[in-house]
């Protein structure tokens, strides 16, 4: 889909927000974050204002006015020599409207000053207060400002609502053209998590796997990771946002791996779990197995017209039966449930919304309901089973044990589309896959 449609169907929605007034949206890039000294991370789009405009560069807000003859105004870095010179190309006050297809286009500078004048006669502003405090200063400024000073009796927006709300819903079902960049993705990643299996060998550092995760990301045309890379070797792997990659890979011990690559700022999101010796033990054969059975239960949920819900529950009921027959929990299974005692050993949900964001907006719930899912839609299944090494009351055997299998699913009208099948994941394909 165009961005031109995207932007349409967006103003169509502030047309019928159902305020009484008319509502305007301002939609701010992020900052250009230092990394230290005079060092800068490389710079990455908010992902609300790369949805609407393609806008890849920092300082830049986007304003869209609906019933109005400039329903998109973009507020963008002007053209500077010297300034190019240092951090690159800019497409500029010109290139906004020519290349970008924006109605009005100024200085980003010149934000307060214009912002005021343009959502005079709006009641209401959609924008994502609480994120950055100098845009909330600009933001709330500027309007505050203008009351005290606008005479033409118009009214300024004196009600903000988050501008999350909205763009989420948008966000949420994908079109073809973000569906084409997600499979990219998942195809890259694929390959990415089975050359992790190949690096892996007894001996190896946690940070060479994830070397070799990052070379095949860029390699294959990836903007690299969409989030930062977990390589957990044994009980690593129980931590569940270990991220610090630095721990040698013992024989005989499990690895988990969480990396998605990220192409053209849509990030897939897959976990693996692989035997470091290339063959797994009784017991972390039965772990594994396990956690299988129970994402293949949540898979099976996730069809159009169910709720959303219905994924976790289905997993969190194939995890508390196996943990009483590992010896892990022990009582009635209804009631294990009931009381929420799984937890100890799965603390997490069983998946999320995916797309420009690994953890995409879009609301999970419909009033007090779990939301029916529908074609469209892209998200994770994610069950895992985490056994401390120091947990006296699991049996020995198990301890330090981490499994965790993560898919990407696109819903459709029949079943699932499992946009990772590429990657290993029964037993049987994991050990070939590990195979040196």
């Amino acid at each position: 889909m165009p961005r031109s449609q995207r932007r349409a169907r967006y103003l169509d929605a502030l047309a019928n927000s159902g305020e009484k007034n008319k509502a305007a949206s301002l939609v701010f890039g992020v900052p250009h974050a230092a990394r230290n000294a005079d060092s800068e991370y490389r710079y990455r789009p908010h992902s609300d204002l790369h949805y609407l405009t393609g806008w890849e560069d920092p300082e830049v807000a986007a304003l869209f006015l609906p019933d109005s003859d400039h329903p998109f105004v973009l507020f963008v870095q002007p053209k500077d020599r010297e300034r190019e010179t240092w951090t690159g190309r800019r497409e500029g006050v010109e290139g906004a409207r020519e290349r970008f297809g924006a109605d009005l286009a100024f200085p980003y500078s010149e934000l307060a000053m214009r912002l005021p004048l343009l959502v005079a006669g709006y009641s209401t502003l959609h924008y994502a207060y609480g994120e950055q405090p100098d845009h909330d200063r600009l933001v709330f400024g500027a309007v505050n400002n203008a009351r005290a000073s606008l005479r033409n009796g118009l009214c300024l927006p004196w009600k903000i609502e988050h501008s999350r709300v909205l763009l989420g819903e948008l966000r949420l079902h994908k079109d073809d053209a973000e569906l084409a960049l997600l499979r990219r993705a998942a195809e890259i990643t694929a390959e990415a998590h089975i050359a992790a299996m190949r690096t892996g060998v007894p001996g190896a550092f946690e940070y060479e796997v994830e070397a070799a995760i990052d070379h095949t990301f860029r390699r294959r045309g990836g903007t690299g990771a969409g989030y930062t890379t977990i390589v957990g070797g044994g009980a690593n792997a129980c931590i569940l946002h270990y991220i610090q990659n630095r721990d040698k890979l013992a024989p005989g011990s499990l690895c988990l791996v969480d990396a998605g690559a990220e192409v053209d700022y849509y990030t897939a999101d897959v976990t693996r779990t692989w035997p470091v010796s290339g063959r797994f033990t009784t017991s972390q054969r039965d772990v594994y197995n396990l956690v299988l059975e129970a994402q293949h239960a949540a898979i099976a949920c996730a069809t159009a017209g169910r709720p959303y819900r219905d994924m976790h529950d289905a997993a969190v009921r194939v995890l508390t039966e196996g943990m009483v027959e590992l010896g892990l929990l022990d009582g009635d299974v209804d009631e294990l449930i009931v009381e929420e005692r799984y937890r100890k050993y799965y603390m997490h949900g069983t998946g999320h919304w995916l797309g420009l964001d690994v953890h995409d907006p879009g609301a999970y719930h419909v009033g007090l309901y779990s939301r029916p899912l529908a074609p469209g839609q892209v998200l994770t299944v994610e069950p895992g089973l985490y056994i401390p090494p120091d947990d006296q009351d699991a049996p020995e055997a198990l301890r330090g044990i981490g499994v965790r299998i993560e898919d990407d699913l696109l819903i459709t009208a029949g079943s699932p589309e499992v946009l990772t099948a590429a990657c290993p994941k029964t037993i049987a394909e994991v050990e070939a896959a590990c195979a040196r």
